[in-house]
C-alpha cells in the first residue's frame, strides 16, 4: 500500500496525509492508552463509585466504608483493591485499623461532570 492510501483505497492528498501524522503523533502510545483503559475499568463498577463518593467527605476507616456499602467484608476489600492499585485510593494503618482516603480529589471533577453535579 502506498503512503497516502488507505486499506479500502481511499486515495489521502499529501496535505491530509501530513495533518493526520501530525494527529497521530500527538496520540499516547498504545501502553499508556492500555493504562488509561485499566483507570477506566476501575471505576466502571457502582461499588467502586460509591467508595470514592464516600471518600469525597475525608478519610473512612474500613469498618466505616463496610458499613455504608452493606456489603461483605471480602467484596468491600476486593473493590478497594482494584482503587488502590489503580491509584485512586491511599491507605494507612492504624494498629489494626486500615484508613482509606483519596489518592488525588481531582477524579471528584470528573465524577461530578459525569453526574452533571456542580
Amino acid at each position: 500500500m502506498k503512503s497516502g492510501e488507505s486499506k479500502d483505497s481511499c486515495k489521502l492528498d499529501q496535505e491530509q496525509v501530513k495533518n493526520l501524522k501530525r494527529i497521530t503523533s500527538k496520540i499516547p502510545d498504545d501502553t499508556e492508552l492500555q493504562e488509561d483503559a485499566d483507570s477506566l475499568k476501575a471505576l466502571a463498577d457502582p461499588t467502586r463509585l460509591k467508595i470514592i463518593h464516600l471518600l469525597r467527605y475525608g478519610e473512612l476507616c474500613v469498618c466505616e466504608i463496610l458499613t455504608c456499602l452493606d456489603k461483605p467484608q471480602p467484596t468491600v476489600s476486593h473493590h478497594l483493591n482494584i482503587l488502590k492499585k489503580a491509584g485512586f485510593i491511599k491507605y494507612r494503618k492504624e494498629g489494626v485499623w486500615v484508613h482509606y482516603s483519596l489518592r488525588d480529589r481531582e477524579i471528584l471533577k470528573i465524577l461530578d461532570g459525569l453526574s452533571g453535579e456542580k
